[in-house]
């Protein structure tokens, strides 16, 4: 029988061997630990101990072809939460009573997940100096609310050229997931239209970093290395800041105008300037407009909806390149050379205008917009009194030639498709033949047939001929050129932040339409002669220059009339083209002339002044 003397020392045995055992398991695990498994747990503590911190690289400017900043970044005084008290609901409360600002918004902004974990919060910009001092008055009922010196983009000529210049924003998600936007992360100021977005790979510049030693709490402790963030490069554009803002002033003096002569909805409109040498776009102008300054920080929804209203007839469109209009009576220059060239009209045809034109049929009359009838009437009088009737007849006739002849030749001059510049937003146009209109009634065959009334709208620039602005001053252009079409560009040139040129754009030819000579002389002698005595003449009397041009005013369903004006100048040694549209805005020659001819006399360096003009010509 076992004694209990027995029993004890066997239990101290089984105890040692467990205890043994233990000790054995424990060696293992911690060898394991220290030798196979060494570096990757230091590697995390060294994690734990050091974070990165990532330094935003200041934008580059936007500059006009003078150099004179557009676009420049200015140091606005911020307020930011430290990452630790994010989630402090009771201090983001007192934070938002004193910044004057919603709960919920300073709530969003301070738990943001898209900077760095370590990254302070933004959660207000533009903080006035005496909501700056009372924080500082309290700083210690503030803990981790500190005021920062922030870069945001300042615009020293306001709205000036604000659909050239563009806006910016935060990153969205979905950019975030385009090729080429590796360096990119949420929380990123991006370029969100016009240059901003155009040219965002060089204005963006290179980010910077710190490396951060932190306590147990993730608390900063000190910088063990840092690299300096380098600037973004400077784009210079094509832009004239002086010949701008006599565009859009001729532009809102337009407006005026239109609402004098009982036109009251004229509150929307475009003008663009080019060098037909180069394709530089000197002027760009929209109204309505907006105030880019607006996007600084981040813009409400309220503001957001407002510009992208009908009610304000949308101010965020830039209408030269992505609004669509039918052009009416500019579009008759198109008419008139295709009509040469092929043979169906000359400068010595004569035609007879009544002012009612039943060449389709009695039950398809159709009026000139003169109905007491311009009598007997040569091709170069047809263009400078804008008659209808003689583009009637040349319509016609190429309907009855059955070969679209008119639409190839409108595509010759660069229309119905997109002139290349380099913004985003630009818009096709449209040619309308009997293709199109198949299959735009796909769902109405009994719509679907190209009638000769059709093309003969067409010849008179209305029926579904759509263009922008922008088009039609390459139309122009190849008529001042003989052909020769260079490409619409905005970017001049781009620097570094030392004022070192980088990259030059440089002029390239965008089509030659090829134009017979003869056709583009006759053509040129006929657009001369609208400002000499047609429907442009009352617009341009008295200017020192000789200019090259045709009005228009388009009939549009449910709306006023739209005014037009395309032409070039010097007519002797074509230099510039500048079209003007005036939405709802009545007649070509009394509304877009008078504003064309200032938009002339800013690039020509003569004095601008505004006319009275009267027109009632279509």
């Amino acid at each position: 029988m076992t004694t209990f003397r027995e029993q004890l020392k066997s239990r101290y045995v089984t105890l040692g061997v467990l205890i043994l055992g233990v000790l054995a398991v424990l060696f293992v695990r911690s060898w394991s630990l220290q030798v196979l498994s060494g570096d990757r747990f230091a590697a995390a503590a060294e994690d734990n101990r050091v974070r990165e911190v990532i330094v935003d690289a200041p934008r580059g400017r936007i500059l006009d072809r003078n150099g004179d900043p557009l676009v420049q970044n200015r140091a606005s005084l911020g307020v930011t939460v430290a990452a630790a008290a994010r989630h402090d609901e009771e201090l983001l409360y007192r934070l938002s009573v004193i910044l004057d600002e919603p709960f919920d918004q300073v709530m969003e902004r301070a738990a943001s997940t898209r900077e760095a974990p370590l990254e302070p919060r933004v959660v207000s910009v533009d903080v006035p100096i005496d909501v700056v001092a009372r924080l500082a008055e309290r700083e210690s009922e503030f803990p981790g609310v500190e005021v920062a010196v922030i870069p945001v983009r300042e615009y020293p000529r306001g709205m000036l050229a604000a659909h050239v210049l563009g806006y910016t924003g935060e990153i969205s998600e979905r950019a975030l997931e385009s090729p080429g936007m590796e360096a990119y992360s949420l929380g990123d100021i991006v370029g969100k239209a016009g240059a901003e977005y155009q040219f965002e790979a060089v204005l963006q510049g290179e980010k910077g970093h710190q490396r951060l030693e932190v306590d147990a709490m993730g608390a900063p402790r000190r910088v063990l290395d840092e690299a300096e963030p380098v600037e973004g490069s400077d784009v210079v554009l094509t832009i004239d800041t002086r010949v701008q803002e006599v565009a859009e002033e001729a532009l809102r003096r337009a407006f005026a105008d239109a609402r004098e002569d009982d036109f009251p909805d004229a509150t929307a409109g475009a003008a663009v300037a080019l060098d037909v040498r180069t394709g530089e776009v000197l002027a760009m102008a929209n109204l309505p407009t907006f105030d880019p300054g607006q996007f600084v920080g981040g813009i409400s929804p309220e503001a957001w909806a407002a510009l992208n209203s009908e009610e304000s007839d949308y101010p965020l469109v830039n209408r030269t390149i992505n609004a669509l209009y039918p052009p009416a009576s500019t579009f008759k220059v198109v008419t008139g050379l295709a009509g040469i060239e092929a043979g169906i009209t000359s400068e010595r045809h004569t035609y007879r205008c009544a002012g009612r034109w039943t060449g389709m049929g009695e039950q398809w009359a159709k009026y000139c917009w003169f109905r007491g009838g311009h009598g007997a009437t040569g091709f170069s009088e047809g263009i400078a009194r804008s008659c209808n009737v003689v583009f009637y007849e040349i319509g016609y006739e190429f309907h009855r030639r059955g070969r679209e002849e008119l639409q190839s030749y409108a595509r010759r001059l660069g229309l119905g498709s997109k002139t290349g510049i380099d913004l985003s937003g630009e818009v096709d146009g449209r040619v309308p033949d009997a293709a199109w209109k198949e299959a735009f009634n796909i769902d109405y065959p009994e719509y679907q047939a190209w009638l000769p009334g059709d093309t003969v709208n067409v010849a008179i620039g209305q029926g579904d001929v759509l263009v922008t602005p922008l088009q039609l001053s390459q139309v122009y252009a190849a008529i001042a050129t003989g052909g020769r079409v260079m490409r619409p560009h905005i970017l001049r040139e781009v620097r570094n932040s030392r004022g070192e040129t980088l990259r030059t754009a440089e002029p390239t030819v965008a089509f030659d339409a090829e134009l017979d000579r003869s056709a583009r002389d006759d053509m040129h002698e006929a657009l001369q002669e609208v400002v000499e005595y047609g429907s442009g003449a009352s617009a341009f009397r008295g200017f020192p220059a000789a200019v090259a041009g045709k009005t228009g005013t388009a009939q549009m369903a449910g709306r006023d009339e739209l005014a037009w004006f395309a032409g070039y100048a010097p007519a002797d040694d074509p230099r510039y083209v500048v079209v003007v549209a005036v939405e709802q805005g009545g007649f070509g020659g009394a509304i877009a002339a008078p504003a064309a001819r200032q938009i002339f006399a800013a690039l020509l360096d003569l004095p601008v002044d505004h006319v009275d003009a009267a027109d009632v010509s279509r």
